[in-house]
């Protein structure tokens, strides 16, 4: 059985920022389609300042992921801080007393974030929205694990449940947010913050399946 060694939080999220930070300018053009045309300046940005604060420190995952989330609820403004904070917070909080992670602990992770987020949001799949892209890519990887696939196997099914989450919104219309405003005009458009989720989610997999190692005896 693989492992992820919770000691890895810097690192992982130190890739996290890279993924966003390089997508800055693709992210506000996918924005600015149907929206202010801002999301990739703000997530860069919060994304930026998390870096710069972790930089030469050791952390383990849960701290890292827990850093983030506050940083980005301090420095993006709209919905995005609010929203992407509480994801990384339930997801810190899911590993908070744990020093490596087997499949189901990495399932049960991005499952609490999830469950953080919509805690504090009405939104659902089908809106044109982030969650869009965390749900499908959740419920694949999950399968996966409980159908018997090792670890790799359900990243990868992350990867295509987030790559198909991200593709879904083209043809949504968009049920809440700027772009709602727009009706039917939001159609034939991705959802920024579901390619942000995609970027991310995809990251976070590559990430985490690097840094796999067998499991102590």
């Amino acid at each position: 059985m693989q492992v992820l060694d919770a000691t890895h939080g810097r690192d992982i999220l130190e890739e996290l920022v890279e993924v966003i930070v390089d997508n800055r300018q693709y992210l506000s053009d996918v924005d600015g389609a149907i929206g202010d045309g801002d999301h990739g300046i703000n997530m860069a940005k919060g994304f930026r300042l998390c870096g710069e604060s972790i930089a030469g420190q050791s952390l383990s995952l849960s701290k890292a992921l827990g850093t983030l989330a506050t940083t980005l609820m301090g420095s993006i403004g709209g919905s995005m801080g609010p929203l992407y904070g509480s994801l990384f917070m339930g997801m810190a909080k899911s590993v908070k007393d744990k020093t490596v992670l087997d499949a189901k602990d990495f399932g049960d992770m991005l499952a609490d974030g999830r469950e953080a987020l919509e805690q504090i949001s009405d939104a659902k799949v089908g809106d044109k929205c982030l969650l869009d892209t965390l749900v499908p890519a959740i419920e694949r990887y999950r399968d996966a694990v409980e159908g018997g696939d090792d670890f790799p196997h359900a990243l990868q099914a992350l990867r295509n449940g987030a790559q198909y989450g991200r593709d879904s919104t083209f043809d949504l219309e968009a049920k809440i947010g700027r772009a709602a405003r727009l009706g039917e005009r939001s159609c034939g458009h991705l959802d920024a913050g579901a390619v942000s989720c995609c970027l991310l989610l995809s990251r976070l997999a590559d990430s985490t399946e690097h840094r796999l190692e067998k499991a102590a005896a």
